[in-house]
């Protein structure tokens, strides 16, 4: 089989092609075919050196998502079964066994079911922005722990960058649930994007006062926001936050610090939740997978331009320059057809099985 590996760390000129064996199960665990992966930021940070690891022995194959086609199961694996349609988390967290790959080997819990009718391309874009997205709607006190249509009727969301992946999540994920979504960009052209992903209101804060929009829009203050860029936005924040309201920061930025404006926050009440979606709770992370996988079989997670998150496309051969793409931020989702288009793999929207050239079914 064919992987993308790296043996330490650097630029993305580190990335290398090779032939590898297919690996085999063990106890409990799947092998999955991969039809797509998806790249996001820790993906390039892993591998540019965030972990602070000199050499990867054995060396690192990237890629937290993907989506594809279950190949085998070992002894004791429960959650799915061959041929089954999958999607995948946290691939490369913690082992060196990521998407970018012909195949991957996972502990079955990391292995879920794609509903009928949704994409691989969807599946592939569901992991780190949308667990990510979930965990910071429900980090609220007295919120609900699992996102469903109807369990934020009544709530406000402000959604910081509403046109990145996991903002983009968030907007989707609100609005299924039903909340009313706000949501900040820089432009004109994200705006049309936001607008795209279900956004309710949308404020480009280049061109509008944002603490005077968001109070026009929401006088009794938002009950939950979504933040990308605490060191920018955070005064604001507790400004048009209601009392009692959560700010869930999922990045700090550079520098790493933040200042907290202390005696606003206590007057508020505010709540504070820093978020790394691989380190939620096992509770959580389930709340999150049944939720997110819900809203995609109700098509509230679509990607795509139509759905206000366009698409790169890279073969996996293109790695590396599926890492500048999001190095450089790209604006939308990049993925990587691991299996080319055309072989079957993007045959499976309908659930329906297509064999592929060399005799595998996809």
């Amino acid at each position: 089989m064919r992987a993308i590996i790296y043996s330490r760390p650097g630029a993305a000129e580190v990335l290398q092609l090779v032939e590898r064996d297919i690996p085999p199960v063990g106890h409990g665990e799947v092998r999955v075919r991969i039809a797509v992966s998806g790249v996001n930021p820790t993906d390039w940070k892993s591998r540019a050196g965030s972990a602070g690891v000199a050499h990867f022995d054995p060396p690192q194959v990237p890629g937290q998502d993907g989506a594809g086609v279950v190949d085998a199961i070992g002894d004791g694996v429960l959650r799915c079964a061959v041929g089954d349609r999958v999607w995948l988390r946290d691939a490369a967290f913690t082992r060196p066994t990521g998407t970018s790959a012909d195949y991957v080997v996972l502990p079955q819990v990391l292995v879920n079911d794609l509903p009928p009718g949704v994409s691989f391309d969807v599946g592939a874009s569901l992991g780190i922005p949308a667990l990510t997205a979930h965990r910071a709607l429900t980090a609220r006190e007295g919120g609900p722990e699992r996102l469903a249509p109807a369990t934020l009727v009544g709530q406000t969301v402000l959604v910081a960058g509403g046109a990145g992946a996991v903002g983009h999540a968030a907007i989707q994920l609100a609005a299924w649930a039903g909340a009313t979504v706000v949501t900040t960009v820089s432009s004109a052209a994200k705006a049309d994007l936001a607008w795209r992903a279900g956004a309710h209101h949308v404020i480009n804060y280049r061109e509008e006062n944002l603490i005077a929009r968001v109070q026009e829009l929401v006088p009794r203050g938002v009950d939950v926001i979504v933040e990308v860029n605490p060191l920018a936005n955070l005064a604001a924040d507790v400004e048009v936050l209601a009392t009692g309201g959560t700010i869930a920061i999922y990045v700090s930025g550079d520098p790493d610090g933040v200042v907290v404006p202390a005696r606003a926050s206590m007057t508020k009440n505010v709540r504070y939740q820093f978020i790394l979606t691989y380190t939620t709770s096992e509770v959580q992370k389930g709340n999150a997978v049944a939720a997110v996988s819900a809203a995609a079989a109700d098509g509230a997670l679509g990607v795509g331009e139509e759905s206000g998150l366009p698409i790169i496309r890279f073969a996996l051969e293109e790695t590396a320059e599926a890492h500048r793409a999001v190095e450089g931020g790209f604006v939308g989702k990049v993925l990587i057809d691991v299996q080319p288009r055309g072989v079957g793999t993007q045959s499976l929207a309908d659930g329906q099985s297509v064999m592929a050239p060399d005799g595998d079914a996809w």
